[in-house]
């Protein structure tokens, strides 16, 4: 069987850049498209030359059409408007679109949900098996304490992250929710600021930080009178996101047409 296509978008970005070296270095894909925003001094050259390596024979481009077409899985960390553009075009060549997107608005996942009818859409806040796990038992925990136990979620990141709280921290936020049987919209308290009373009971805080080269922690606090529980996960490579992304896109192969997350990818 030939190995599966693959088309990587954000090329010129650190995770973009990291997806290639990792098709690249892998014997089970190989990259036969890259991709580049309008305007990027990227486009038309080699992307190996542009990277400063060995040419690849790949060119960058902004045509997404024909990056596309031929391809049996896209992998997307972009932003919210261009992966839903992107989904509808791997939507149209049946490929495997891997979203590591965040920031979507209830519209933009509407769209996603429309495409994801045509061909398989993987898409999660976080690819990491720690915090896939983390996840899984966020919703245990909040399932086992009350609602005398608050929760609160706290994030840090990178000073270039533009979207607050991470997709990451909401995942464990409607995790938690669900443990608690409801959404997240129903718990979630707004960021606060200023005379904000005290906490709702059974409500769910977030509190993101920004700085330096962070590349990512999370920590899930539940906290009781006179005790806390606190679930952790701290990243310190984002590779571990990249080669998260790549297990997807060889697992979405053999599935037919739906949304799908991590959780599904890892068997959790």
């Amino acid at each position: 069987m030939e190995k599966p296509g693959i088309v990587v978008t954000g090329v010129s970005g650190r995770m973009g850049r990291m997806l290639v070296e990792l098709v690249c270095a892998s014997d089970r894909m190989r990259l036969v498209g890259a991709i580049e925003r309008p305007g990027s001094d990227w486009l038309g050259r080699d992307l190996g030359e542009a990277m400063g390596r060995a040419p690849l024979g790949v060119t960058v481009t902004d045509d997404a059409v024909a990056a596309i077409a031929p391809a049996q899985a896209v992998i997307d960390f972009t932003s919210p408007a261009a992966s839903v553009g992107f989904a509808e075009l791997a939507a149209q060549a049946r490929a495997v679109h891997v979203i590591g997107t965040t920031g979507f608005s209830g519209d933009d996942l509407r769209k996603l949900a429309a495409a994801a009818r045509h061909a398989p859409i993987i898409r999660a806040g976080n690819m990491s098996l720690g915090v896939n796990l983390l996840t899984s038992l966020a919703r245990k925990v909040a399932a086992a304490l009350d609602e005398d136990w608050d929760i609160e979620v706290v994030e840090a990141h990178h000073r270039h992250k533009v979207d607050a709280p991470s997709g990451t921290a909401l995942m464990l936020g409607q995790a938690a929710a669900e443990g608690r049987g409801a959404t997240l919209d129903e718990l979630r308290t707004p960021a606060r600021e200023g005379m904000t009373g005290a906490r709702t009971r059974g409500s769910i805080g977030f509190s993101a930080i920004r700085g330096g080269d962070v590349v990512g922690e999370h920590d899930l606090i539940f906290a009781a009178e006179g005790e806390r529980v606190i679930l952790r996960h701290i990243a310190t490579d984002r590779a571990i996101f990249a080669r998260g992304a790549l297990r997807a896109a060889l697992w979405g192969q053999d599935k037919g047409p739906g949304e799908y997350d991590m959780m599904d990818v890892l068997g959790l």
